[in-house]
């Protein structure tokens, strides 16, 4: 009968058999063997060696080389490679330590580009510019063009004397990597199709954190969710072009979700051009002028759930003038706002909550401390068909402007609560300059187009 005892004596036989066929096939195949256990081949058993002083861009290049005719993925152990003008070849992946495997680039061109790949894939590596001259014809540390499918996750990208990662015609994912210290954009991407931006920290950049852009206005797609961007500057200038924490442009079909955008010295998200755009659920903090923008020749915007806290202007859906229209605009908070912006500001100034054009509703919102409009809607007569309604404005310069000129459309203005208003609580504008009394207090504002009704004043 089988018993305890028994039982033991037998099962360790077999233990004692499988240990020593365990270490039999260690031996037959040392080394070689470690490798394959990752899948992977290991870039020193090709000649690339951590930590070497000399420039390894020949033994790299020919790494590369070899692991596309096999179709198999390197691993990197951890130290740093110094190599330069490196081209991937059609299909690779690479994969490293995350934070010890770092390859620098040493200059005199350019550190990777790719062109007309079918599959790439980076991960766990540092890819490090040392803030060294570019050549010309690069875009960033890692260009890549035409790429089938992308993969960069878990990396971080640091000290490029241009864009940090500059894709142009690229599927696929940038996710839970770092690209911080870019000479203009962290990520600069044009002509993409189906790409999702998400986990990822962009900081410390000069002209822009996250830019999603089209040579032409056509649908996009993009996907920029979850990422954290922090200190953008805009060392080249301009009055918008450069400074954006998120940027769209000309890029229909985007969704900017759930960002925590601060410390941009323009917008913490600017979309221009932009069409059947989604922008909710995002933090924006200490923008250096409108904090949400969505400009210019767009169709279709929905401005939804954020908070923005420390802007010169709150949210502007504008630009009717060129075509600018139709948008939702509801439950924001918008607070702290400045009339000091980084340029000196056109009529009517800075210091306004959320202002608005045509065919766009607005409730839900709440405005708090815009020192010159709680809401602006219309401009001279660019205005058509808005609805403002529901709305709470407390500590404003004037809660709601309105334009009276002539030729401007529809608005409805109905069941907001305007609180502490210096200037009144609903005043008719001509373009900047008030043009009527405080609307909220007539029973009739005199104007046909506009309805004034049931707007709680204290």
């Amino acid at each position: 009968m089988l018993n305890r005892r028994t039982l033991l004596t037998g099962t360790a036989g077999f233990a004692v058999i499988g240990l020593a066929l365990g270490r039999a096939s260690a031996k037959v195949l040392p080394g070689i063997e470690k490798a394959s256990m990752r899948g992977s081949i290991n870039a020193t058993e090709l000649g690339v060696q951590p930590g070497a002083v000399d420039d390894q861009s020949k033994a790299f290049a020919k790494l590369l080389r070899d692991a596309a005719k096999r179709d198999m993925p390197v691993f990197l152990p951890p130290g740093t490679y110094v190599v330069s003008n490196l081209t991937l070849p059609a299909r690779i992946r690479l994969s490293g330590v995350p934070g010890a495997t770092r390859i620098v680039y040493g200059g005199n061109g350019h550190l990777m580009m790719a062109e007309q790949a079918e599959h790439i894939e980076l991960s766990g590596l540092v890819f490090d510019g040392a803030n060294r001259w570019m050549a010309d014809y690069t875009q960033g540390l890692l260009d890549l063009r035409r790429v089938g499918h992308l993969v960069i996750d878990n990396c971080q990208v640091t000290g490029s004397g241009k864009n940090g990662l500059a894709l142009e015609h690229v599927t696929g994912r940038i996710e839970r990597s770092d690209i911080s210290g870019a000479a203009d954009a962290g990520i600069y991407s044009v002509e993409a199709g189906g790409l999702e931006i998400s986990g990822n920290t962009v900081s410390d950049c000069g002209n822009g954190g996250i830019l999603v852009h089209r040579w032409q206005q056509a649908e996009d797609g993009t996907i920029v969710s979850g990422n954290r961007v922090q200190r953008i500057q805009a060392r080249s200038g301009g009055t918008g072009q450069n400074g954006n924490g998120i940027n769209a442009f000309r890029a229909g079909n985007v969704a900017i979700s759930g960002n925590i955008v601060s410390d941009c010295a323009f917008s913490a998200i600017r979309a221009n051009s932009s069409s059947n755009l989604q922008v909710s659920g995002n933090t924006c903090s200490r923008s250096g002028e409108t904090a949400l923008y969505s400009e210019f020749s767009f169709e279709g915007a929905i401005i939804g759930n954020n908070i923005v806290d420390g802007a010169a202007n709150g949210i502007s859906i504008v630009n009717f003038n060129e075509g600018g229209r139709m948008g939702v605009c509801s439950n924001n908070i918008v607070r702290n706002l400045s009339t000091t912006g980084p340029y000196p500001a056109d009529a009517p100034g800075f210091g306004v909550g959320i202002s608005v054009e045509a065919d766009t509703t607005v409730s839900g919102n709440v405005v708090e401390n815009a020192p010159l409009y709680g809401m602006q809607i219309g401009w001279g007569a660019y205005l058509r068909n808005v609805v403002a309604t529901g709305n709470i404005i407390r500590k404003a310069g004037t809660g709601i402007v309105v334009s009276v000129v002539e030729g401007a459309g529809t608005a409805v203005i109905s069941d907001n609560v305007i609180d502490d208003a210096k200037n009144g609580a609903i005043i008719g504008q001509r373009w900047a300059e008030p043009a009527t009394g405080d609307l909220a207090s007539s029973g009739d504002p005199g104007y046909a187009h506009l309805t004034v009704e049931r707007n709680h004043v204290s």
